[in-house]
């Protein structure tokens, strides 16, 4: 399954797919903070 291209045309090394899925967690992490922040923020400052 590895050997298949993927819809572009590029195959990627087990690493590379485990770094990319990485990489795809901490960006969703860092959104999910910076939605808590921003709503806590709010909460604060509509005096909730």
């Amino acid at each position: 399954m590895s050997s298949e291209p993927g819809p572009n045309g590029i195959r990627l090394t087990d690493a590379e797919r485990r770094a990319q899925r990485r990489r795809s967690v901490a960006i969703a992490g860092v959104l999910v903070a910076l939605v808590v922040i921003f709503y806590v923020v709010t909460l604060i400052k509509m005096g909730g």
